[in-house]
């Protein structure tokens, strides 16, 4: 959207006119109370707990509480209707991830704008999906189960827990860029999306990483390929989906977001401690525990994630013609 040109100088002037000492006094004394962090999934989730983690950081950090508050739903939709509501202070902030990026073309309405409502305070991790079989797929290899799906079209299930996912959408690409016939089917969560698979009632999954891990480890399930441009850290010995895929890539982010509006000094205050914990041992093994590498960088540098997965993904709901559950 272009402002007129008028609107434009007024707004200028106006915050040209702000008192530079009361700027500096709202940055020095942020927070004033506690602040929530709306979290769309539910307790336990990844995003929970890296909400979870970063919030006890920044509760240590600027001497008040960051209560996490769940409210999942609706691809996080909900959770994120509720902060483009709130007050623009930095005291209700948004774990925002790749649904947000995805739902902004898989919704054809919504309340809210999230790239116009939301402004991007921080990156903080990113984890890739891992492309994981059942016991009962003959393939050991990507193109094996390439050539396994072709030779048989329409049986091949694959789980994601929801229509939309972040998981859903890694498998809709797979089946663009590779041309297999895959079947989708859709779960409330990762677990039972694994408990069926382990069973044989799904063929293939692409779950994040912290999900199949252990079954993967323990040689319950097959990993045939991590979506990441480089291996990772966590299962060294999966080949990347680019080997066999050229410029095939499918990560999961986290991140935290605020109102618009949301003063820059408040911003830019969050951005500093959040890429403070980014940097802390403790901090980096436990999103390492989660199959996670941390995602520095400045508001700008999430912006722009979050503007490229936006269009990315877009691209896929439309050339799949995902519709919302």
């Amino acid at each position: 959207m272009t402002l007129p040109r008028r609107c434009f100088l007024q707004l200028a002037a106006s915050a040209a006119a702000l008192p530079v000492a009361s700027r500096m006094a709202r940055a020095q004394t942020y927070p004033t109370r506690p602040v929530r962090i709306i979290v769309g999934y539910p307790a336990g989730a990844a995003t929970d707990l890296v909400g979870r983690l970063m919030g006890q950081w920044l509760s240590e950090r600027l001497g008040q509480q960051f209560i996490i508050e769940n409210r999942a739903g609706a691809n996080s939709n909900i959770a994120t209707e509720v902060v483009t509501r709130a007050a623009a202070d930095g005291h209700v902030l948004l774990m925002a991830t790749s649904s947000n990026a995805i739902n902004t073309t898989l919704y054809d309405k919504l309340n809210f704008n999230f790239i116009h409502d939301i402004v991007p305070v921080a990156g903080i991790v990113r984890t890739p999906l891992v492309m994981v079989v059942s016991p009962s797929v003959p393939a050991k290899t990507v193109p094996e189960f390439i050539a396994y799906a072709k030779a048989n079209p329409g049986k091949i299930n694959m789980a994601a827990p929801g229509i939309g996912s972040p998981q859903h959408v890694s498998g809709e690409l797979f089946k663009l860029m590779t041309g297999v016939n895959m079947i989708s089917v859709p779960y409330r969560g990762g677990a039972p999306a694994i408990a069926d698979l382990l069973g044989g009632q799904v063929q293939v999954f692409f779950a994040a990483i912290a999900t199949p891990i252990e079954y993967i480890r323990a040689g319950k399930l097959r990993a045939l390929a991590v979506a990441s441009a480089t291996r990772s850290e966590v299962l060294p010995d999966i080949p990347t989906m680019s080997d066999f895929v050229p410029g095939y890539e499918a990560l999961y982010w986290i991140g935290l977001g605020a109102p618009r509006k949301t003063p820059t000094e408040t911003i830019n205050k969050l951005n500093k401690e959040i890429n403070a914990a980014l940097i802390d041992p403790k901090i980096k093994a436990r999103l390492a525990d989660l199959g996670g590498t941390v995602l520095p960088g400045s508001p700008a540098d999430f912006g722009k994630l979050i503007a490229d997965e936006t269009e990315k993904w877009g691209k896929v709901v439309r050339a799949a013609n995902i519709k919302p559950e």
